[in-house]
């Protein structure tokens, strides 16, 4: 059991305001395994006020970016060392099997928190531009207090990828992790405390969607950076935009892989395991819509089957497991909605479907559609789990046309033998991120969507823009 009753306050240890206790299930055993306080509108209000101080007075806002690195890059080497505890805690929390926890719920947040470590020593953070009148000096400083609202999908990384940017930038962050996943903040906060992040700087504030409408509709709040579906990024944008705030929305996805005719199989299946399943499929940028040719579509059907189909489902704490359970029954619940929807518009079931692959724990077996047509609600609406639609195409033309008529734009891959002809086909597809014989987020490089997956980018150095303003100093010449 994890049990805390402190909320993480302005970098301090507080009692929580209301008397509400958020209880952490286990979605392989269906038992508590956890217990944090439900934060509240008032734990917001004193979370924005310490955040408030902290940038109108404290010191973080007014170091250097190098003295900033220093704490930070502490806390990136703790990190480092201690990785393994984050990634034993969100796979508990959440169900992700600990292959990909290690992986994609550890390593890559504590290299995203390095990359911007390490960003700071070389970005342009001032310049001096010759103007039409005299010299001018422009100047990026810190765009204020962040609200950051992370998902419970992949929690540190959704994280990092807001409070590494904002922090570097001399922001103060007010964060609120998902009730279902809140126990990984609680050790990153004890990680902060002993890198020296500053009074006020940074809180963790568990809570559900009302108290996080709260936080975003703040009037202290300068900037909000949330990931999370379609719908709630709508209803933010409309907050920010009414109130002036500045924000960046990771929205959901419906990405393609697109199958060339000459693409390796048994390297496209052994790819498209992480390309499109990671996390048990729960990742806004899974590859769900796999698109096969006509003049190779009965092959490619029977290899994705027999794929999926041999996948090792079970205990996510495991280290065989290559699907876990979702993350609630409610999840459970949607997905095998999704699947009696395929079922009943008429797609070919060809593995997997509504028979749960463990009597207890939140299971979904993973599961094939084939001849899906790309209007039915199991290739356009986002399923958030191990769920597969197989859509025939007829020339490379046709496949790019069926890739970009979706409502999203987050992701997407191209499977070929021929590299540089996969960049060019990419390059068409209409999405934020399209990789060639691999799928992957490098923290190098912008992450963010096209249509509704989203407004901004995260990651690389365009992933620090959003958290700045810039200022000209005009003087005579």
């Amino acid at each position: 059991m994890h049990e805390h009753d402190r909320l993480f306050i302005g970098g301090e240890w507080t009692a929580p305001a209301g008397t509400g206790v958020i209880e952490v299930i286990s979605p392989h055993t269906e038992e508590v395994i956890g217990r944090v306080p439900e934060g509240t509108e008032a734990d917001i209000d004193r979370a924005v006020a310490a955040a408030r101080r902290a940038f109108d007075h404290g010191p973080w806002p007014r170091m250097t970016p190098a003295e900033r690195a220093e704490i930070l890059g502490r806390l990136s080497a703790i990190y480092a060392e201690r990785q393994q505890q984050i990634a034993d805690l969100v796979t508990a929390e959440m169900g992700s099997p600990i292959l990909f926890s290690v992986f994609g719920q550890a390593a890559i947040p504590q290299q995203v928190l390095q990359y911007y470590v390490d960003l700071a020593s070389s970005y342009t953070w001032e310049e001096e531009r010759p103007g039409m009148l005299g010299p001018v000096t422009v100047t990026r400083e810190p765009v204020g207090v962040v609200a950051a609202i992370v998902p419970w999908n992949v929690p540190q990384f959704t994280l990092m990828l807001k409070l590494a940017p904002a922090l570097i930038a001399g922001c103060t962050v007010v964060a609120k992790p998902s009730p279902e996943t809140p126990l990984d903040t609680y050790l990153l906060a004890e990680w902060m405390i002993e890198a020296g992040i500053p009074e006020g700087v940074v809180s963790f504030v568990p809570a559900g969607r009302e108290v996080g409408a709260y936080l975003v509709a703040h009037p202290d709040v300068d900037k909000v950076s949330f990931t999370g579906s379609t719908a709630a990024g709508r209803r933010i944008g409309a907050v920010c935009g009414e109130r002036l705030k500045r924000c960046t929305l990771e929205l959901g996805g419906k990405s393609a892989a697109i199958l060339l005719e000459d693409a390796d199989l048994a390297a496209t299946m052994e790819g498209l395991k992480m390309a499109s399943l990671m996390n048990n499929g729960e990742a806004c940028a899974a590859q769900t819509r796999i698109l096969a040719p006509r003049s190779r579509y009965d092959e490619v059907a029977d290899a994705l089957a027999s794929m999926v189909g041999s996948l090792t489902v079970g205990d996510p704490a495991d280290y065989s497991t290559e699907i876990g359970p979702l993350v609630a029954r409610r999840q459970q619940e949607r997905v095998e909605g999704y699947i009696r929807i395929g079922q009943e518009e008429g797609a070919k079931l060809v593995t997997g479907g509504l028979s749960r692959p463990r009597d207890k724990g939140w299971y979904v077996a993973p599961t094939v559609f084939a001849d899906v047509d790309n209007s039915m609600r199991i290739a356009r609406e986002e399923i958030f789990g191990p769920v597969l639609a197989l859509i025939p195409y007829e020339d490379e033309a046709d496949a790019i046309r069926i890739a970009n008529d979706s409502d999203y734009g987050l992701g997407g891959s191209v499977w070929t033998a021929d590299v540089e002809h996969g960049v060019q086909v990419a390059r068409r597809i209409r999405t934020g991120s399209c990789g060639v014989n691999m799928y992957v987020l490098d923290p190098n490089t912008p992450f963010g969507g096209f249509k509704n997956s989203g407004i901004g980018r995260e990651l690389g150095p365009e992933g620090l823009a959003p958290y700045l303003e810039h200022k000209s100093i005009p003087r005579p010449a």
